[in-house]
């Protein structure tokens, strides 16, 4: 099971539409089964395509760029957690090529407001979908900051983990917006309940750098971060871990780079005790 994430900045990119044909064309190539995304945006004043969701809405344009590659068999979940740059919806998105069920639940929220005119609200978009006869869970998640009083990243997580079915293999894959290198602070957060790092499980992995630099919500930074994340609760099977869209495993395409893992559904040997 191939899986990516990806904070896409969307329609915030210099050369966006060959940016946006570069990860359509890795998702043909990659064979990806779940795709996360974040910053997925949509204006405010386009026309709506279906549900909620608008005509130019990142995701959407994407799956339509999939069809015309002949990739025919993805299908999305979106909602928007707030409104970004006075003209966008911004929000976070689930595709995947596999059933999805349970859609009648698929979103909320983890910030404390639930002001939509407030850069700080947050939601987490939520796919179960059936793969091989199992139920699997996956979040698109774009969390806040671990210093932030306003909107405390450890309250958010919790809200997070409270959604979660214990007896289900799930997946959380997103721009968690803490610094996995930083200690004491959100990455440790998260171990500490009991969440496990796919990039640590990995057999084969690189440096895990997702950001460097300066970019929105980090602008003072200087160092190389690892902020984007696929977490899971279950010890598993993970081939490997790659950073995508880096200039080296693939063209950059946004402010932060991409996550893949290849892991197989089958539990390791350290699962003592789920």
């Amino acid at each position: 099971m191939k899986l990516l994430t990806l904070n896409c900045h969307s329609w915030m990119e210099e050369s966006q539409k060959e940016k946006m044909s570069i990860i359509a064309n890795t998702i043909k190539e990659k064979n990806f089964d779940v795709i996360a995304l974040q910053e997925v945006n949509q204006s405010i004043k386009e026309n709506i395509a279906f549900n909620n969701i608008k005509q130019d809405n990142f995701a959407l344009v994407l799956l339509k760029e999939l069809e015309n590659l002949g990739c025919k068999e993805y299908s999305m979940l979106w909602d928007f957690s707030h409104i970004g740059y006075r003209i966008y919806e911004e929000g976070v998105s689930i595709i995947t090529k596999h059933k999805i069920i349970e859609e009648d639940s698929y979103s909320f929220f983890i910030s404390n407001s639930k002001d939509l005119d407030f850069w700080k609200t947050r939601k987490v978009v939520k796919a179960s979908i059936r793969i091989n006869n199992e139920i699997i869970d996956f979040y698109s998640c774009h969390l806040g900051w671990w210093q932030d009083e306003e909107e405390p990243f450890s309250q958010q997580v919790d809200k997070l983990l409270n959604n979660m079915k214990n007896d289900r293999l799930t997946f959380f894959m997103g721009d968690f917006n803490n610094n996995a290198f930083a200690s004491n602070e959100g990455y440790d957060y998260l171990m500490k309940k009991g969440i496990k790092d796919t990039y640590t499980l990995s057999k084969e992995k690189d440096c895990g750098i997702t950001v460097k630099g300066k970019i929105d919500g980090w602008d003072l930074n200087k160092n190389d971060l690892r902020l984007d994340l696929i977490l899971t609760n279950k010890c598993v099977d993970v081939k490997y871990s790659k950073v995508i869209f880096n200039g080296k495993n693939d063209f950059v395409v946004s402010d932060h780079y991409g996550v893949e893992i290849d892991t197989s559904l089958g539990y390791s040997p350290k699962t003592e005790g789920f």
